[in-house]
């Protein structure tokens, strides 16, 4: 029985649903990075990183090769790139209601007696 396309969709999310695989797609936005520049960059333990970049790697968002005994990541396509933009359109303009709303409620405060 085939899964319905909103489960797969849902299992999709749920795989992006870490901050540090959120981090290394937006690191990667940038182009391919070595595992040790990534480990620079992102506050987290070596086999953290390790184990959140092979969950990447299974569901196909990232590759990797190997240069020599340097391991570097890169996204597998252009259309992961375009959702982290679109994410971050997303919540900027999540986050620009919320701060009109903040400014509405003040200004109400303040003109209250």
């Amino acid at each position: 029985m085939p899964v319905p396309l909103y489960q797969a969709k849902a299992e999709f999310f749920r795989m992006l649903g870490h901050p540090v695989r959120i981090r290394v797609l937006e690191l990667l936005q940038g182009g391919p990075m070595p595992v040790r520049d990534l480990l620079t960059a992102i506050d987290v333990e070596p086999s953290a990183l390790s184990q959140q970049l092979a969950v990447l790697r299974r569901s196909g968002i990232a590759t990797c090769t190997r240069e020599g005994s340097t391991v570097v990541y890169e996204l597998a396509g252009g259309d992961v790139a375009e959702l982290m933009r679109a994410a971050r359109r997303i919540l900027t303009e999540m986050l620009a209601g919320q701060n009109e709303l903040l400014e509405e409620l003040r200004e109400a405060e303040v003109a209250a007696p």
